[in-house]
């Protein structure tokens, strides 16, 4: 079965967004887009009363994918599109559709302000229980916000574009986020921006202050940590350029701050099958949230 790049769409200007950036991620890859709407029906009483009738829900719900496909094809020549329409549970359909998908591409809303973007329970549902990587988008996302600015400080289309970023812990790393990643800025023509932070040990957090020489040994090893886990991988994308940035401090602040410069962040989601459930970590989730550019959650053993 080919795969494809599948986008969540609901009509809203975030979905919009996402079914775009799926286009042009679908010309990247070479794979169909397969858009899919999700008609949660209302009940019986609502679905006969005379504004929501059968045929007018009918038409509604026909109209948004077969009009947003017919969009797609116009504005990405060369791309196949496919359009779904299905019932169900808005999260439970597309964690379905995510396991015949290469990418699933959602959107996301801008709260305004300092605040952030607004991930709803179905994005965060999609996000805990996906197959595939999932992206997400804001609304209002432009091709050309990926892209560097030309010489008149305007950003373009035509220009490269921006370098990937990509969280990593190299206590843990995975094959899986590491080559998502590199995979992406591959397809891209671009850098590789890969970030790593650490703590010192929690035995000196009631100890005396790190002393100068202590922080600069800790910082050194971390730093030839990151440079091993990597060094197979410059390897494997030799026309990757890679920079590594190993730093004290807050992986969640760092990478939204490096999501002001970048075409896409990539960071990971443990696959946990415990008594608990699934679960989106806490750097994971604030990236989500905060991140100025696309997210990819790349979930992972």
């Amino acid at each position: 079965m080919t795969r494809t790049v599948t986008a969540g769409l609901d009509g809203s200007a975030e979905s919009r967004a996402a079914a775009e950036w799926a286009a042009r991620e679908a010309k990247l890859r070479g794979l169909p887009l397969k858009i899919v709407h999700v008609w949660e029906p209302v009940p019986d009483p609502m679905a006969q009363a005379p504004l929501l009738g059968p045929e007018t829900q009918q038409h509604w719900t026909e109209k948004i994918p077969r009009e947003a496909a017919a969009g797609l094809r116009l504005r990405h020549p060369g791309v196949e599109v496919i359009s779904e329409q299905v019932s169900g549970s808005a999260g439970e359909v597309l964690a379905e559709a995510s396991k015949t998908a290469a990418v699933l591409v959602l959107g996301s809303r801008a709260l305004g302000g300092v605040g952030g973007f607004l991930v709803g329970s179905v994005g965060l549902s999609a996000v805990a229980h996906a197959e595939s990587p999932v992206v997400l988008v804001r609304a209002g996302e432009q091709a050309a916000d990926e892209h560097e600015a030309d010489p008149a400080g305007v950003p373009s289309a035509a220009t490269p574009f921006r370098p990937v970023v990509l969280g990593l812990d190299t206590d843990h790393p995975d094959e899986a986020l590491i080559e998502f990643a590199y995979d992406a800025a591959l397809r891209r023509a671009t850098s590789l921006r890969v970030v790593h932070t650490w703590f010192p040990p929690s035995y000196y957090a009631y100890g005396m202050p790190l002393d100068p020489a202590l922080n600069e040994s800790l910082a050194l090893e971390e730093s030839r940590a990151l440079t091993e886990v990597l060094s197979p991988w410059r390897q494997k994308y030799p026309d990757v350029e890679t920079a590594e940035e190993s730093r004290y401090g807050s992986a969640a602040e760092l990478l939204v701050e490096a999501s002001r410069e970048a075409s896409l962040v990539v960071v990971g989601r443990r696959i946990r099958r415990g008594a608990l459930g699934s679960h989106i970590g806490h750097v994971t989730h604030a990236v989500m949230h905060h991140s100025t550019a696309p997210v990819a959650v790349v979930a992972h053993g």
